[in-house]
Parts: structure tokens; C-alpha cells; sequence
């Protein structure tokens, strides 16, 4: 796969505090990046170098083969920011703001016709294309900033926090969009305070906190670092349990459910070894389920902070 950003050793300082303390990122190309942490961690920051917006004070930064401090133009010409909040112009109709920037973009007449009107459609907004983006819902809006991002065809997509305030509705249109995106090859790099937004939509995730990546991975590579992670097994019979039951000894038994929860990280190799050993036993579960924290589990576990912190 091709790299579409490279992050080495990071660094940001303001004053003498260290926003940004040695950050390695690789995102692969036509791949969604999830970066979560709570308000302070860094994360706006990051973004921010990324874009080309604010200035490194150490490491490397490679956005679409170029060096964001050498080949900034290079590297704003390639991709394409959505902030948290719309930036449309509410005294125009939302085909005169995506007509706005195809001029910025300085798109041949016709060509650019096209692109507008083939935005319209892509996002579901032709119906309103007349009305004023001051009208828009919540929703519209998003769809309108994220169609306006697309007019230059960027290739890399940095999405900060794209649903939030959006009802689950819409919040699910937004992730069939950018699933869209990715599918046509773009690649995303994602802010979110849902941690569901992130289990959804992430290839992978890394966990920002205090300037410091605590942790990177997939989100079923994340959840297996925590503790509670166990095999769910629900047998017909009390004979059946109670042999189970002798057999892990760590398990914790429900007799009641007739069910045996087997502390394990889920990995196939150890499913297959608790698996083979109840066949030596001639033991059969009525049925087997691993169950694995979720997001939020980790989030707070690597952080020592709720979730409802991430918004910044």
C-alpha cells in the first residue's frame, strides 16, 4: 500500500508547554485515519501541521509525498480540510457556494458547470440547490462544506469532527458519504468525538493524550489491550457446566444463565485452544461468543478520561 501521510517525531511546543511530544503517524492511502483524544491532547494541532496551517518545531511531516514545511503549495493542492464547523456562506444558495469555489479553483466554465451540478446530486442537495445555505439544516449544511471541499478532487480528505450536532440520521448519510469516498480511493483522515463514529468508520485508530500517542491501531487491535475481554459459553446442562467449570478454573460461572465466562484476548489461537480443550472433555456449548470491550473501555483505560472530553 502507498503512503498517504508520514509523521515522524513531531514536535510542537507553545511557550514551554509541549503540545505535541514526538508523534509518529503512517496512513495508508484509501484508508480512513481516526485520531481520538481528549480536549488538550493535541489533536486540532496535529490537524493543523497536517494542513500546512501552523509550523512544526521538530520531526518530519510527508503529506501526499511532500514535505508540509518545504511544499506547503504542493501539499494544500492535494488534499482538502472540513472543519467542525460549516464554513459556508449563509447570503449564498448552496449552488452559488459550491460555484465559488470552482471559480477559486479556477475550473474551466463548462467543466465547472458539471462539477456542480454533479456535487448537487452526489450529496442530495439539487432539490435546495436555490435555496440560501442560511435555510440548511444541520445536516445540509455538513453535506455542503464536505461537497465544497471536494471541488478540487483532493485525494487526501481531513475531516475535523464532520458530524457533530447532527442527528443519528444524518450522522449515518455523512458516514455512507465518506465510506463513498474511500471507496473511490480517497483517503480520510478523521477527528471525532463519537467513538462509534470511529469504531464505524476507522481502519485505524490512534489515541491521543497530553501530546503523546498511548496507542495505535485497529479497533478490535485497541479493545483486545483491555482487560475483560472473555469467551461467553452457555451449556445445556448443570453436568456440563460444573465439568466446564472444573476446567477454567478463572472462569466465572453463572448458574442460573448456565453459562461460564472465560477470561481470554480473543485471539484465534487461544479460541482454538479452549475449543480443543472441551472436545478432549467431550464437552459441547450450546453456544459460544467472545465478547470484547468497546471503544469507550479503551478510551477511558488509556486516557483515565470519559469520552464526552473529545470534542477539541
Amino acid at each position: 500500500m502507498r503512503t498517504a501521510i508520514e509523521v515522524s517525531g513531531l514536535r510542537k511546543v507553545f511557550g514551554d508547554k509541549v503540545v505535541l511530544d514526538g508523534i509518529d503517524l503512517d496512513v495508508e492511502a484509501g484508508t480512513i485515519f481516526s485520531l481520538l483524544g481528549p480536549n488538550g491532547a493535541g489533536k486540532t494541532t496535529t490537524v493543523n501541521v497536517l494542513t500546512t496551517l501552523m509550523r512544526a518545531d521538530g520531526g518530519t511531516v510527508r503529506v501526499a509525498g511532500h514535505d508540509v514545511a518545504t511544499e506547503a503549495r504542493a501539499v494544500r493542492s492535494a488534499i482538502g480540510v472540513t472543519g467542525q464547523f460549516a464554513a459556508v456562506d449563509e447570503l449564498l444558495s448552496g449552488r452559488e457556494n459550491l460555484q465559488l469555489m470552482v471559480d477559486l479553483a479556477r475550473v474551466p466554465a463548462v467543466e465547472g458547470r458539471r462539477v456542480v451540478a454533479d456535487l448537487l446530486d452526489r450529496f442530495e442537495l439539487s432539490e435546495s440547490a436555490g435555496k440560501l445555505a442560511s435555510s440548511y439544516s444541520g445536516g445540509m449544511r455538513r453535506k455542503l462544506d464536505l461537497a465544497m471541499t471536494l471541488v478540487g478532487n483532493p485525494r487526501i480528505i481531513f475531516l475535523d469532527e464532520p458530524t457533530t450536532g447532527l442527528d443519528p440520521r444524518s450522522r449515518r448519510t455523512m458516514w455512507s458519504i465518506i465510506r463513498d469516498l474511500v471507496a473511490d480511493g480517497v483517503t480520510i483522515f478523521l477527528t471525532t468525538q463519537y467513538l462509534e463514529e470511529a469504531d464505524q468508520l476507522a481502519d485505524r485508530i490512534a489515541v491521543l493524550d497530553q501530546g503523546r500517542l498511548v496507542a495505535q491501531g485497529t479497533a478490535g487491535e485497541l479493545k483486545r489491550q483491555i482487560p475483560g475481554t472473555h469467551v461467553r459459553l452457555r451449556f445445556a446442562t448443570v453436568a456440563h457446566l460444573d465439568a466446564a467449570a472444573r476446567l477454567f478454573t478463572d472462569a466465572t460461572r453463572d448458574t442460573e444463565a448456565m453459562t461460564l465466562r472465560v477470561p481470554s484476548d480473543g485471539a484465534t489461537a487461544s479460541l482454538r485452544a479452549l475449543l480443543d480443550r472441551l472436545d478432549e472433555y467431550s464437552l459441547d456449548a450450546e453456544e459460544f461468543s467472545v465478547h470484547t470491550p468497546d471503544l469507550d473501555d479503551v478510551f477511558l483505560a488509556l486516557t483515565g478520561r470519559s469520552t464526552e472530553v473529545t470534542a477539541k
